[in-house]
């Protein structure tokens, strides 16, 4: 539902004296007094004006949609950052989880629709792109490095296998040998 802007304008004063308006018809009374919650918030980071409806979408550049997902990364939660900078957290989440995934490349603006190709694959299948060849060599090394660990913490854990079971046999001859020193002094 697409709420005026004096509409929100009149929720959120209401709010701010502590009351909430008549819930409209077809939502929710807990969902309608947490979209009022959301209004204050936008208010209160970016100003009155936040409410009013924009008759444009922004062109977000790499280097902005970038500076979003690195106050993300560094632990800010997705839904004030997107309030803070005026658009919906849902297009934020997109664009952290393809960082996460396909790295700064995919946050770069593409203007233009796909080229129909019918051998294209879909959009949930494609790789991330190709490391450069220092960033291959250092992935080989680290490959390798782990295998060394690898090796390294089996051979550990041998050992302190044999060693429990020395130590497990020694426990149990020194105990045969109690019992038999025992019934020895019994007898006599």
């Amino acid at each position: 539902m697409r709420y005026s802007y004096e509409f929100k304008r009149k929720c959120v004063e209401l709010y701010y004296r502590g009351e909430y308006p008549d819930t409209p018809d077809g939502i929710g009374s807990r969902r309608f007094h947490q979209l009022v919650r959301k209004w204050v918030r936008i208010e209160e980071s970016c100003g009155p004006d936040a409410l009013r409806h924009n008759n444009q979408n922004k062109e977000w550049t790499s280097k902005d949609r970038y500076a979003l997902v690195a106050k993300v990364r560094a632990g800010e939660s997705v839904s004030s950052v997107a309030i803070s900078a005026g658009f919906n957290a849902d297009q934020l989440y997109q664009w952290v989880r393809k960082y996460k995934i396909y790295g700064y490349n995919d946050l770069i603006l593409r203007k233009g629709r796909k080229p129909k190709d019918p051998d294209m694959k879909k959009v949930g299948t494609r790789k991330p792109p190709k490391p450069n060849e220092s960033e291959y060599e250092e992935l080989i090394r680290l490959r390798a490095e782990n295998e060394y660990m690898k090796t390294e913490i089996e051979v550990i854990k041998k050992e302190i296998a044999l060693r429990e079971e020395k130590e497990a046999a020694r426990l149990k001859t020194k105990k045969q040998q109690s019992l038999k020193n025992s019934g020895n002094k019994d007898t006599n």
